[in-house]
């Protein structure tokens, strides 16, 4: 079962940050957070029910438990950049990384460690029935030192989930100046049920040591794994989440409860756009219908400004136009520009700029500049990388191929 789920977990994780990386900078945490989980499954069933001496050598003593330390860190991170809406860390948080960091320098001489040394302490290990006091009673190791880093990392893990709930429960009660798009609300039952699983795998995972390393009762020990295995799989489906309800990857998005004023500088010598939000801040009104208007009016903002940034910068004329670069044109964070495209046009960043470079072709073709150009140059200079891309893509949105555009248009 746990080696079943490290694979799901690494390939679902690995795939979560490739795809998805773009449209929220914090999915990149998120993804860290499954990552190391599901490495921890691995370690734990080598350590815990492998006969295989080459697998216990290649992780008794290794420094690859270093990687157990990062779940409770980067879901604090994670944690952070969702319920404050924000997509980049600052400087002074990387270094919350120092601990990790010498960790890792402190164990690195492992990786040197002759092989046939590994062996023969995993096979030891294994014929002591993995009983670490047995062990250490037999060696010359001091099992207090090794003791000590194995619950250092529960307990330091369990130090960042409860910061991640501190914040997120600061963020839950004390909000004032915003508030969270209404669609996106189920985010708090969902971060909720992450914390709680993610609390009782540390937990039980203590325990687990305790008993099968330290005192080896066999009952027990069965108890906490059953306990373990249960939420280690709840998270691994909380992994699977995102695919299925992709609002998840939005985070948090929030739109300010106040007078604001966006100001769209686009370079000098082209258009500025000013647009000025009110807010509702009328004690009478009706608090959750305001907030879905102070929504509508933001998202319909948002909405303006990428048709404006679109007819004044022309940024998909760009083959490498992305939604990072949309974002960083019209001044709002990517998550809310990707919330916008998908629940509210119902479209990818691949349909919204391939709209409007058939729209730029179409007007090259109306200005006559078909008679001396072929289709290659008008799909390039419409910013499609290949004519076939330039052919589908003028079909899906005129009904017709370019030729027949053509021939209409002559007409």
């Amino acid at each position: 079962m746990l080696p079943t789920l490290f694979l799901l977990g690494v390939f679902l994780s690995v795939i979560l940050a490739i795809f998805n990386y773009r449209k929220n900078p914090a999915t990149i945490w998120l993804s860290l957070f499954f990552f190391s989980v599901s490495v921890y499954c691995l370690i734990h069933y080598v350590l815990f029910y492998s006969e295989s001496v080459i697998l216990v050598a290649l992780f008794f003593k290794s420094n690859i438990g270093v990687i157990t330390l990062l779940p409770g860190l980067v879901l604090y991170f994670y944690t952070k950049l969702t319920v404050t809406d924000q997509e980049k860390l600052k400087p002074i948080d990387w270094l919350h990384f120092l601990p990790v960091a010498l960790v890792f320098v402190v164990g690195i001489d492992n990786y040197f460690s002759p092989w046939t040394e590994k062996l023969r302490m995993a096979s030891d290990f294994i014929l002591n029935n993995k009983s670490l006091i047995s062990y250490y009673q037999q060696s010359d190791h001091n099992s207090g030192s090794f003791s000590l880093a194995f619950f250092f990392r529960s307990l330091y893990n369990l130090l960042y989930l409860l910061g991640a709930v501190v914040v997120f429960l600061k963020h839950n009660f004390t909000i004032r100046d915003s508030h969270v798009f209404s669609h996106q609300k189920f985010m708090y039952s969902w971060l909720s049920l992450l914390y709680i699983l993610f609390f009782v795998s540390i937990v039980s995972h203590s325990a687990l040591l305790y008993t099968h390393y330290f005192t080896n009762q066999t009952s027990i020990t069965q108890t906490f794994f059953l306990i373990q295995l249960i939420a280690l799989t709840g998270l691994v489906a909380l992994l699977f989440s995102p695919f299925l309800f992709p609002g998840i990857l939005y985070g948090l998005p929030q739109v300010k409860d106040h007078e604001r004023q966006i100001e769209i500088g686009y370079k000098k010598g082209l258009h500025e756009i000013v647009i000025i939000e009110k807010g509702c801040s009328d004690e009478h009104q009706d608090k959750d219908a305001g907030e879905r208007r102070l929504e509508e009016r933001y998202l319909m903002e948002i909405g303006m400004l990428i048709d404006a940034c679109m007819k004044e910068q022309q940024p998909f004329l760009n083959p490498a136009f992305n939604m990072a670069m949309l974002s960083v044109l019209i001044n709002i964070p990517v998550h809310h520009v990707a919330y916008y495209l998908k629940e509210i046009k119902n479209q990818s960043i691949s349909e919204c700029r391939n709209s409007w470079r058939v729209e730029y072709a179409k007007k090259m073709i109306a200005e006559g500049k078909s008679k001396n150009l072929t289709l290659e140059a008008i799909a390039h200079l419409s910013g499609f990388s290949a004519r076939n891309t330039f052919l589908v893509s003028f079909k899906k949105y005129e009904k017709m191929t370019p030729k027949e555009y053509m021939k209409n248009n002559k007409s």
